[in-house]
């Protein structure tokens, strides 16, 4: 599908350009905060853009001046009911489990706040790009609850005395701060976010499609493996990526110095 335009779901835009595609939180009014609107569209999102092979690299970014999100929309939580509640962060369980299993990769770029569940998305991505003046939070402690989904993206990231500092004391830290420990990968000036994005998502979308694919799925798989056993399985996962299409053709374009054709 050619959607260089946006593509409306009201609270979610979708953008696509020279084998990138964005998925734009759109609710600027509120923060880009997560109701339970817009964790279905996200989730319908995530699925189109996984299924366009003309994107090669997913952007998540919110919309507006203010910042990526917020976390979730405590106006529409707090009436919930339990079985409520529990279609809600299934919902968002089912966003960051998604994430997960995309077969392509995923880079979030963050301005001014990413709260709670904003700041798992955020996490959930495989490289984070932020601006100076963004500003990171498990923020839920704050109003007696718990960052439980989030949880399991910032450990990914983040070590546990860190992790749990931030999670037990609702701690907002900025964006040096959140590089040192591990959520982000690049600090840059608020002018230059956009264009650096640009420029890293590009590079990693020049690469193999296949073979991206490839590295993401043997990292998720072999994370929570024992040392040995990962050893065993990703030694037949580089057998298989040696036999691909793609990397015969880049090793064939590097001996006769040209660019590969994927």
């Amino acid at each position: 599908p050619g959607y260089e335009r946006p593509m409306m779901r009201s609270d979610v835009l979708i953008q696509k350009k020279d084998r990138l595609g964005w998925l734009i939180l759109n609710r600027p009014e509120n923060k880009n905060t997560l109701n339970t609107s817009i964790l279905r569209h996200i989730l319908e999102c995530l699925e189109i853009l996984d299924a366009d092979k003309d994107v090669g690299v997913v952007i998540i970014k919110g919309a507006g001046d203010e910042g990526f999100c917020a976390g979730m929309d405590l106006r529409e939580w707090k009436d919930m009911t339990q079985l409520q509640h529990r279609e809600f962060f299934g919902l968002n369980a089912k966003i960051l489990t998604r994430m997960g299993h995309m077969g392509k990769p995923l880079l979030s770029s963050v301005h001014g706040y990413a709260m709670a569940g904003g700041l798992g998305i955020a996490a959930a991505c495989d490289i984070v790009l932020a601006s100076g003046d963004a500003i990171f939070g498990a923020t839920e402690v704050n109003v007696g609850a718990a960052p439980m989904i989030i949880m399991a993206p910032i450990f990914r990231c983040v070590g546990r005395h860190k992790g749990l500092e931030l999670m037990l004391s609702g701690r907002i830290i900025n964006a040096t701060e959140a590089e040192k420990i591990g959520l982000v990968n690049q600090v840059y000036p608020r002018g230059t976010l956009d264009e650096r994005t640009l420029e890293i998502a590009s590079d990693i979308a020049s690469k193999s499609p296949i073979v991206l694919k490839l590295i993401r799925e043997a990292y998720y798989t072999m994370s929570d493996m024992e040392y040995f056993k990962a050893m065993r399985y990703l030694t037949e996962m580089i057998a298989i990526t040696a036999s691909t299409k793609d990397c015969k053709e880049g090793i064939t374009a590097f001996l006769e110095k040209r660019k590969p054709d994927w």
